[in-house]
């Protein structure tokens, strides 16, 4: 389970937006958007937040769950060392579907 402040901070981590956030995750915007202004855990489908949390945890972000090992206890985030930069991951994504919609111009 992921809270909003979990949210948050994690694209605080990453220094990204909201946009570059339901990019990477491959969700919409106002999707985000929803999950953010949650109280407490974030309520969605199971899809989406399955998404969310595996594009956070491919940019190196680490989620903190209650119980876990942490010096304070608590929810909490962090950034992993060595991860990559998640713009890229945008950019890469950008130019595969963009090559893809002129594979499909050429066919037709």
């Amino acid at each position: 389970m992921i809270t909003a402040n979990q949210l948050r901070a994690a694209r605080a981590l990453l220094n990204i937006d909201q946009r570059q956030m339901a990019d990477l995750a491959d969700l919409s915007v106002p999707t985000i958007q929803r999950m953010e202004a949650s109280d407490g855990v974030i309520r969605a489908n199971v899809d989406s937040l399955m998404k969310l949390v595996s594009a956070l945890e491919s940019a190196g972000i680490e989620l903190i769950n209650p119980g876990a090992a942490s010096a304070t206890g608590g929810r909490g985030v962090r950034l992993r060392e060595h991860v990559t930069n998640p713009k890229m991951k945008v950019k890469t994504v950008r130019q595969a579907k963009s090559s893809a919609a002129r594979t499909l111009e050429r066919a037709r």
